[in-house]
């Protein structure tokens, strides 16, 4: 997989966050029209996209929480690509684009639907935490953290 620095506005971004947005409809119906709201974020030049040939089927970004955090979002593997470990190389990428940028730690949040995620970020080394921010008060929300070493 080619990886490619962008940002959250570039078409093959967009064209694979329309996936996920399809994906999480089917996965959680009219639930996850609250989350539609969270998912939409201001322009970030912290995207990533990732290819097989010319193919996009991997996307993250991440914006700033604090000057010490960041925030995973819009992570996605398109389906006929998953199981090949193309969601931890997207995860690396980002929490080293992060660190690099100077910051120590990483958030994310997933549905509590989505035992793939929650597994994978486990596996990563990420915990629970207490829900953060917007996700306070959603059931169906579970957030997680993670240290990251400073390049």
């Amino acid at each position: 997989m080619d990886i490619v620095r962008t940002t959250n506005t570039h078409h093959d971004f967009l064209f694979l966050t329309r996936q996920l947005d399809a994906e999480l409809t089917a996965r959680y119906g009219d639930l996850q029209l609250q989350y539609d709201a969270l998912n939409k974020i201001d322009p970030l030049d912290t995207a990533m996209v990732g290819y097989v040939d010319v193919i996009p089927m991997a996307c993250g970004c991440f914006k700033m929480i604090n000057r010490q955090a960041i925030e995973i979002k819009r992570l996605f593997v398109s389906d006929v690509y998953r199981k090949r470990g193309f969601g931890i190389i997207i995860i690396d990428a980002l929490e080293k684009w992060g660190s690099e940028l100077g910051y120590s730690e990483v958030m994310l949040e997933t549905g509590k639907e989505q035992p793939e995620a929650i597994g994978l970020y486990k596996r990563l080394g990420y915990h629970i935490i207490e829900n953060y921010g917007s996700y306070k008060g959603f059931e169906n929300s579970l957030c997680m953290a993670k240290s990251i070493a400073l390049d």
